[in-house]
């Protein structure tokens, strides 16, 4: 009688650890559920620095005016009165240079 008991009582468990391991739910549902977790957390993390940067910036422009001055000259060129703009303007490449004559020759000859 007692073997009958340890021989379902050990059924039962191999029974209960083939659900844990191999079924919806169980470990590997688990193991991919954590790194999915992981991976979101990592993509919280950059975007609460992003906005800490971004919430920054924004107190800068607000209170700032070196911000505002920086910002008004790098995205819109601006210049202050009394100021002289000097723009440097590369040479073109040897292929883009030696491109234009020829077009204009022909074009010009015409």
């Amino acid at each position: 009688m007692l073997r009958w008991i340890a021989l379902v009582l050990l059924l039962l468990l191999i029974g209960l650890q083939f659900e844990l391991w191999s079924n919806h739910g169980g470990m590997s549902e688990v193991t991919s559920l954590r790194m999915a977790v992981k991976k979101q957390s990592d993509e919280n993390d950059k975007l609460v620095q992003r906005n800490q940067a971004l919430a920054a910036d924004v107190d800068d422009l607000k209170h700032g005016e070196q911000a505002v001055e920086a910002r008004a000259r790098a995205e819109l060129g601006l210049i202050k009165p009394g100021e002289t703009f000097y723009q440097v303007v590369e040479k073109p490449a040897n292929g883009a240079s030696a491109a234009a004559p020829a077009a204009a020759s022909t074009s010009g000859g015409n």
